[in-house]
């Protein structure tokens, strides 16, 4: 996955941050853990009769040398063999932390083209992906540059827009919120909105009774999600990113470790959280292995 100079380049790091422990979180779990995470559900007011298979790509946060083009190849080589009708991208394909040498937006954005399923591979954006772009948070509107290269290599990107998709004669929506938490401080100006996600707007598009996918980056956004939608996707939390016996010390999230990972259901409304795939703050993970998800709804696929 990773060759030999780039491994001994990461162990010297981990050997310089101090403990066994550190190169296990810096080397070990982020390149070597890398799995393909299950569910199989059918969630409220999904039909059984509609078997949609959906891979979920989140939170690459792409950089050098821990998020690299190689590895962001494997980990595409990974969502294409998952047989999945559908990937969706949740987010944060920019890494922010001090640790890291940024990628050219054009390089992750052209291997996430290769990205290949029937109905098709479709992003929305994170809160990193907003946070790199001071202008873009200035402006308030529009796309940063992850949306821009994401575009211009072939990859729809939603912000507060559903689409309608058909399998197998059955109908249902992907509906796409703008993140929840865009904007930040700049130059001492602050943008009169703190996010630029419309969730009412968003469902408004909704024109029929066919089931709904709600993706979200930040999944804080589940206790206004209505029973309309049959299962939010979110990203984010990294699984806590450092999970130590089932304790995250950390987790960016005014809920707490309430939406830390997994599959949770609050009032029959249903949400499934990715660990992700990158690094936030610092390139270590300890307890949230990377992964893949990848979701049967309606029974496991056939293919």
């Amino acid at each position: 996955m990773i060759s030999r100079r780039t491994f001994f380049r990461l162990l010297g790091s981990a050997v310089a941050l101090g403990a066994a422990s550190s190169a296990y979180g810096v080397i070990i779990e982020p390149f070597f853990r890398l799995h393909v995470k299950r569910y199989v559900l059918t969630p409220p007011g999904w039909p059984k009769e509609l078997s949609l298979r959906v891979a979920i790509v989140t939170d690459l946060h792409a950089c050098d040398p821990w998020m690299t083009e190689r590895h962001i190849a494997n980990i595409v080589g990974l969502a294409n063999d998952s047989g999945a009708d559908v990937i969706l991208l949740l987010g944060d394909y920019i890494a922010t932390h001090r640790f890291q040498r940024p990628l050219t937006p054009s390089l992750w954005a052209n291997e996430l083209a290769k990205l290949k399923a029937p109905l098709g591979v479709h992003a929305v954006l994170g809160n990193h992906d907003w946070w790199n772009d001071q202008r873009a948070m200035l402006r308030g509107q529009g796309f940063p540059a992850a949306g821009l290269a994401l575009q211009d290599a072939g990859v729809p990107v939603y912000q507060n827009q559903s689409v309608r998709l058909v399998k197998d004669g059955r109908a249902f929506w992907l509906a796409g919120l703008g993140d929840q938490i865009a904007f930040i401080p700049q130059r001492g100006r602050r943008h009169p909105k703190y996010g630029i996600d419309d969730l009412p707007a968003t469902l408004a598009q909704v024109t029929d009774d066919a089931p709904v996918l709600l993706l979200a980056h930040e999944p804080d956004i589940f206790p206004q999600v209505p029973a309309r939608v049959s299962l939010t996707l979110s990203g984010h939390t990294h699984g806590g990113q450092i999970s130590l016996f089932g304790w995250t010390p950390v987790v960016p999230s005014r809920y707490g470790s309430r939406y830390v990972y997994g599959h949770k259901v609050e009032d029959g409304r249903h949400i499934i959280i990715s660990s992700g795939l990158g690094c936030s703050g610092v390139p270590v993970r300890i307890g949230a292995a990377p992964e893949v998800v990848v979701i049967d709804l309606g029974g496991p696929a056939t293919s």
